[in-house]
């Protein structure tokens, strides 16, 4: 085989894993939380710590390849992956599985960040274009199936066997970078931005540890205030910072048009307002509704495949529909799916949830062809690598930071809820945050552990009213927050601001490589063309 296929094979490989642990774990939570004796926000951090390292270390992946090597990055991006995955099946504690899953987090951006450009280093013409295509296809895959493979591991295997198949397959990969992969430099690259690093990924933590720990620790409490104090400084010194460097890790000036701030809005809200929900709907499936992690999974295929499905004809359209048409009714489709998942009870059966699902997946679909396009097509082609990296930042940012917000709301929802259904019951007095944390979950047994034993009856019909209390409220915090999005996707995104004469290949970014200083097109649909 030649060197450029086995590229293509360890760059697919590589996309494959790291984006089916982003929706592969969501359907194993529920058995986590069992064998681990994991709280809720325990399992906030099980998503939370993997999407905040992609996000903290997407760009700066990219300027460390540059400077080092495509390959030799790659690679340890790979091992240091595999080993992660390694640690997360062999975890013992909540505390042990969520630091290896901020090292897997890592190890996904370095993946993420070089895959691209070694593809684009192997791959000229037609060729590339094709190349493409497959590397694309993969990550729809993985995403597609992610709910569907989780659940069969989980059920079959062990939710352990989420982590372990990764590693045969890991190792097989980094073996095959290391022999057959040629190695690939930028001679302009000039180091890595630390200070940006540092200040960015600060921030994050802090203000996602204080989202998640708000309710728990009372949002007036000096750790909590402290917390998002110094969140909001080491922002504003991570701004101060770009803004004197002169190649930054995020470049602030792209923001100045206002068709990219745009498209990085809609990155944000698609994934706060709808990918974040996710983890929830899993609760609720599983813990209320009594599911298998397996039919957990293929209930929620009709979301994930019809967004599969409509991409392809959302990225046609693209030729003679405005691209802001599209990402503000991708999103106004978003908001009412989850509209219509608003009302459901404690007798619910999850079919109430199928018109939502459905929209939810026809939204998504339609966003995603364009979306990062959109980003690049406003910038000159030796910037789109950075435009493709925000871009994608912004996206893990959304998901971090939906489920970490979702979650102060749903458990102050359920708080009160729980207070009110048992205040004239035995569990009254049991609504305190001790409960909460088993009420949030969903978990009856623990629930019914950790009251007195006359409260069990009250428990059981409180229980799961309080859930789906906390769950009605999301939805719709999560609707309003994908029509807000849709909004403003329609106000910013402007056909003045694309680059003049640019072309198809500069247009689309399934195509650029985050971070990077050079960028790697990739083809887009025949016969389409940007519209604003």
């Amino acid at each position: 085989m030649q060197r450029k296929w086995w590229t293509l094979l360890v760059a697919c490989v590589a996309i494959f894993m790291l984006l089916l642990d982003v929706s592969v774990v969501n359907v194993a939570l529920p058995d986590i939380r069992e064998d681990l004796d994991a709280s809720f926000s325990d399992l906030q951090w099980v998503i939370d710590a993997y999407a905040l390292a992609l996000a903290a270390l997407l760009l700066t992946a990219g300027s460390l390849a540059d400077l080092l090597g495509r390959r030799r990055v790659f690679a340890f991006g790979l091992a240091l992956f595999t080993l992660a995955s390694l640690l997360c099946g062999l975890a013992a504690s909540p505390l042990a599985l969520n630091v290896a899953r901020a090292v897997q987090g890592i190890g996904g951006a370095v993946m993420w960040s070089t895959s691209l450009a070694l593809i684009a280093q192997e791959f000229e013409g037609r060729e590339r274009g094709t190349a493409f295509g497959i590397w694309g296809a993969t990550t729809g895959v993985a995403i597609a199936l992610g709910p569907l493979v989780g659940g069969a591991l989980t059920d079959s295997l062990g939710w352990e066997w989420i982590f372990f198949i990764n590693v045969p397959v890991g190792i097989a990969a980094c073996a095959i970078t290391l022999a057959k992969l040629a190695e690939s430099r930028d001679p302009e690259a000039r180091g890595v931005d630390w200070i940006g690093v540092g200040t960015f990924s600060s921030a994050l933590f802090m203000l996602v540890f204080a989202l998640i720990r708000g309710n728990e620790e009372g949002w007036t409490s000096a750790p909590i205030v402290g917390l998002l104090a110094g969140g909001v400084v080491l922002l504003v010194a991570f701004v101060v910072a770009e803004l004197r460097q002169e190649r930054p890790m995020l470049d602030l000036s792209l923001f100045r048009k206002p068709t990219f701030a745009g498209a990085s809005i809609v990155a944000f809200t698609l994934s706060a307002s709808s990918f974040a929900l996710l983890l929830y709907l899993t609760l609720y499936m599983q813990n209320v509704l009594g599911f298998t992690p397996l039919e957990t999974g293929v209930r929620i295929l009709p979301l994930t495949l019809l967004a599969f499905a409509v991409a392809p004809i959302a990225g046609k359209l693209a030729a003679v529909v405005p691209v802001r048409a599209l990402m503000g009714v991708g999103l106004s489709f978003c908001g009412l799916g989850l509209a219509l998942m608003h009302g459901i009870t404690a007798d619910s059966e999850w079919t109430e949830l199928l018109a939502g699902f459905l929209l939810l997946g026809a939204g998504i679909g339609t966003i995603n062809p364009s979306l990062v396009s959109t980003a690049v097509g406003v910038v000159a082609a030796a910037r789109s690598g950075m435009a493709s990296g925000i871009n994608n930042t912004f996206r893990q940012l959304g998901t971090a930071t939906g489920i970490a917000g979702f979650g102060a709301i749903f458990t102050a929802q359920v708080e009160s809820k729980w207070g009110e259904l048992t205040a004239a019951t035995p569990a009254a007095g049991e609504g305190g945050r001790a409960m909460v944390s088993h009420v949030s979950t969903g978990a009856s047994d623990s629930a019914m552990a950790a009251a007195p034993a006359d409260a069990g009856p009250s428990i059981a019909t409180a229980l799961p009213e309080a859930f789906v209390s906390g769950l009605n409220q999301i939805f719709v915090v999560g609707s309003v927050l994908a029509f807000a999005g849709a909004a403003l996707a329609l106000v910013l995104i402007r056909k003045r601001d694309f680059v003049d004469g640019a072309t198809p290949a500069e247009a689309r970014t399934a195509d650029s490589v985050p971070g990077s200083h050079e960028a790697v097109p990739a083809p887009q649909a025949a016969g389409t063309e940007r519209r604003a």
